[in-house]
């Protein structure tokens, strides 16, 4: 029987068809409220390492994956409306970009070779790139390529990266490498069989060769004795900057057949220690809330620079209709984490451009629409002063037949007051959308001086699902129309239901490049082989003028 991977949402939504919803014009800044939160660490630890292995060094385990259901995640009904926001200016511009590396990333044929004929979805990319390598780890497989997409290694199961056999359960892979250190480091979340324990997963590679020896940290991250429990750390996600490692979670209840949300939770995991190969110690913020509501998918920004504090942002939407806010958070004093010392973690909420739940994007060839998710944040990133993220949402844009589905997007400066978060302006926000078409699933990276690539599936009525990007140039606010880099092969499969769940986008600090991965329609040779799951990624390195 195969298994379906899935993630948890926080809560059952109510879902309205709505009307238009007012544009915040990306011009005006928007001022924090002065209403700060704090946080207090719940406990301090040290993890010692499990053990070094090569990468792929347990792929010989033999038997069937794991059938335990996963998840309990509550989306509202393909095709249902939410929030519509009204696609504001700027998104129909000129692109000035050059596609450097277009390749097929990991499929689910190589997840199905590598997981003992189980049959995975969705993805939920991953990507990493720097040293002449780039690293894919998705469900439930993971190569390394040149930059010119030609393989080095793999396909391999993805659990051999963190010393897990081959039939264990794991999600939700990340991966980053830090320059300034040599170090590759990934997570995944990791379930008992007994459905009784969660783990976080984190493997570091000092060599600059993800091909190498890793080094395994296994944290326990399950509650035992909280609402609804035992729970885990669902859907992680990751930060960096030159202190720690920063993985963001929700924690749900293990239980398939609860929706139990006990709200998001942070770990700072010292950077130097990592890179040491020595007992790491951690600090951990748990069941965290922020604007009257549990916090969902916090995300910690991958951060070029020495920031003054590592900076997080996560959208709202409690009802599933729309939002008009997003959260900043800040943690100051991360250096002492190493000392096994508490950093300080607050938040405030500011006003930003409107957003709300994405409607099921429909697809060419078949009836069946593409799970477009929910409009949690995807991904964050700190450089130069400010940080950017990028979510879905449904959009209403001017002059089309229906509503669609879009990339809203946010540029944020944040500042300190002493230790905690203080004023917070937009600099800039808008959307990325096209008539008649689904964007769905952004990811984005900026430079230092104002240029960026968004990563994303553009899919219609007349277009299977592609993988498209958009770019600003040099001296422009706006993103430019979506350029498609790959086109799709084919229908998703009518009978899967999941796509997604997130896309990855990062800026390789030495070239000036971005790298981007999204899922697509890959041609059949990637399908599996019986075509039940036909679902693939797409790697691209993107040069914006």
């Amino acid at each position: 029987m195969a298994t379906v991977r899935l993630r948890c949402f926080a809560t059952a939504v109510a879902v309205t068809s709505g009307g238009l919803i007012a544009f915040a014009p990306s011009s005006v800044a928007q001022a924090a409220p002065a209403t700060v939160t704090y946080y207090s660490a719940k406990d301090q630890g040290v993890v010692s390492p499990v053990r070094a292995t090569a990468a792929h060094s347990s792929s010989s385990t033999s038997g069937t994956a794991s059938t335990r259901p996963h998840g309990a995640r509550s989306l509202h009904p393909s095709g249902a409306a939410g929030g519509q926001a009204q696609a504001g200016p700027g998104s129909t511009a000129g692109s000035k970009a050059s596609l450097l590396a277009n390749f097929n990333g990991v499929s689910s044929l190589d997840s199905q070779l590598t997981n003992f004929n189980a049959k995975f979805e969705p993805p939920d990319q991953g990507l990493c790139e720097g040293n002449g390598f780039v690293l894919e780890p998705v469900n439930s497989a993971y190569k390394i390529y040149h930059t010119n997409g030609s393989a080095i290694e793999g396909p391999f199961n993805v659990n051999d990266i963190f010393n897990e056999g081959g039939q264990e359960f794991t999600s939700d892979p990340r991966c980053h490498f830090d320059p300034t250190t040599n170090t590759w480091f990934a997570e995944i979340l990791f379930l008992s069989s007994d459905g009784l324990h969660s783990h976080q997963h984190i493997a570091v590679n000092t060599t600059g060769d993800p091909t190498n020896i890793w080094t395994e940290y296994h944290i326990d991250t399950t509650d035992p004795s909280g609402v609804g429990c035992p729970c885990f750390g669902d859907q992680p996600r990751i930060g960096i900057d030159q202190y720690n490692v920063y993985i963001s979670t929700d924690e749900f209840a293990i239980s398939p057949t609860s929706n139990q949300f006990n709200g998001g939770q942070l770990y700072a995991f010292s950077k130097s220690d990592l890179v040491a190969g020595n007992p790491v110690h951690f600090v951990h913020f748990a069941n965290l809330s922020l604007g009257g509501q549990l916090a969902l998918a916090i995300e910690p920004a991958l951060s070029t620079g020495t920031p003054n504090a590592e900076y997080f942002l996560n959208s709202f939407d409690p009802n599933g209709t729309f939002d008009t806010r997003i959260g900043v958070w800040a943690m100051t004093d991360q250096q002492d984490v190493a000392t096994g010392d508490k950093p300080i973690l607050s938040a405030t909420v500011i006003s930003s451009e409107t957003y709300g739940l994405p409607v099921g994007a429909a697809q060419k060839g078949s009836a069946s629409l593409l799970d477009a998710g929910d409009d949690r944040m995807q991904q964050a990133q700190y450089i130069a002063g400010n940080v950017w993220g990028e979510l879905t949402t449904g959009v209403t844009i001017p002059g089309d037949s229906a509503q669609r589905d879009g990339a809203a997007w946010f540029q944020v400066h944040p500042t300190l007051t002493g230790d905690h978060i203080g004023a917070v302006t937009i600099v800039n926000q808008s959307y990325v959308v096209k008539k008649g078409s689904y964007v769905i699933y952004p990811a984005l990276q900026a430079d230092a001086t104002g240029r960026a690539a968004m990563v994303f599936t553009e899919t219609s009525a007349s277009r299977f699902a592609a993988a498209a990007y958009a770019v600003i140039n040099t001296g422009g606010t706006q993103f430019g129309a979506p350029i498609v880099a790959a086109n799709g092969s084919g229908p998703y499969d009518p009978n899967a239901t999941r796509w997604g769940d997130y896309s990855w986008a990062v800026l390789d600090p030495i070239t000036g490049k971005f790298w981007l991965a999204t899922e697509y329609m890959p041609p059949k040779s990637s399908w599996t082989t019986t075509g039940q799951r036909n679902w693939g990624t797409r790697v691209l390195e993107v040069s914006v003028s």
